[in-house]
């Protein structure tokens, strides 16, 4: 099998990225990693050019920040069609070195299976949506129940997911258009394709949200006044997840409406795809709405 491609979007917190790239690296499995900076002004994209590792396909620094869907189509678009696609936040420290060959052991278990991630780690408590214990020749996952949009976490979250190539082919990118991220791509996979997500227990990640400077990697190299200003401090200021959520609810809600009455399919255009937004219904306004939102409020 060819090796999966690994979809990696930073913006800021280099302190977690040096860490956090460095237990990727330490992987008992092979992958192909495209990496997306999102205009970090605290040393990142130096960082990452810095990088030698041969398992880095590509590296582009955006420039500024259209929001992490952007950097994760782009890196979808570069993918090849047979391989596997994982997506990996910057805050995600993953314990476990065989992580991908734990993913790949239920995909070929489960042919239903399109989708699998892991359940958030520390500091966030453990929590599940509704599942079900999927056991079958020794292998075993925990099935997402059909999502209901209305409620809270009602999804495999976005830090960590593998999604199957057939089942890309189905949904097309991430949803631009709403960029409601982990939350869309579950509801897409579970209500609405031919397969079914879901979770691996076996894979270990904690999320810590902050170092303390003394523990970072890259302490000796940092040029930040780090008694007033650090990498983790940038990234709060300018982090507006929950303010667009709040702001562009509707457009979710306004695809979901449109997906249950037949109006949206399941496959997803891009703006970065041109062949894709002629080929399916998209809302360039929408997209570009939320691009703009980003660039406007995160420099």
């Amino acid at each position: 099998m060819i090796p999966p491609a690994i979809s990696y979007v930073t913006f800021n917190r280099l302190g977690l990225t040096v860490r956090n790239l460095a237990a990727i690296f330490e992987s008992t499995d092979d992958f192909e990693m495209h990496m997306v900076d999102n205009g970090s002004i605290d040393g990142t994209w130096e960082y990452i050019q810095s990088l030698k590792d041969k398992r880095i396909k590509s590296k582009t620094n955006v420039g500024v920040n259209a929001g992490q869907v952007y950097g994760i189509n782009l890196n979808l678009m570069r993918r090849k069609p047979e391989q596997y696609f994982i997506t990996i936040d910057n805050d995600v420290y993953i314990e476990t070195k065989d992580w991908i060959s734990k993913f790949i052991r239920v995909f070929n278990e489960f042919p239903e299976v399109g989708l699998l991630g892991v359940v958030k780690g520390e500091p966030y408590p453990v929590f599940y949506p509704p599942v079900i214990l999927k056991l079958r020749n020794g292998v075993s996952y925990l099935e997402l129940m059909h999502s209901v949009p209305e409620l809270e976490g009602d999804f495999v979250p976005g830090c960590c997911q593998c999604l199957r190539p057939e089942l890309i082919e189905q949904l097309g990118y991430w949803s631009e258009e709403n960029y409601a991220g982990e939350a869309e791509i579950s509801l897409r996979v579970n209500n609405y394709s031919s397969y079914q997500a879901g979770f691996v227990p076996e894979i270990s990640i904690k999320m810590p949200q902050s170092l303390d400077c003394s523990q970072c990697q890259n302490n000796s190299r940092c040029t930040l006044n780090k008694p007033s200003e650090t990498c983790f401090s940038i990234y709060k200021k300018r982090y507006l997840n929950d303010v667009f959520k709040n702001k562009f609810k509707w457009k979710f809600e306004e695809t979901i409406n449109d997906m249950r009455s037949g109006k949206r399919p399941v496959y997803c255009a891009s703006s970065l795809d041109a062949a894709s937004v002629e080929e399916h219904a998209f809302i360039l306004e929408w997209a570009l709405d939320n691009f703009k939102f980003y660039i406007d409020n995160t420099k």
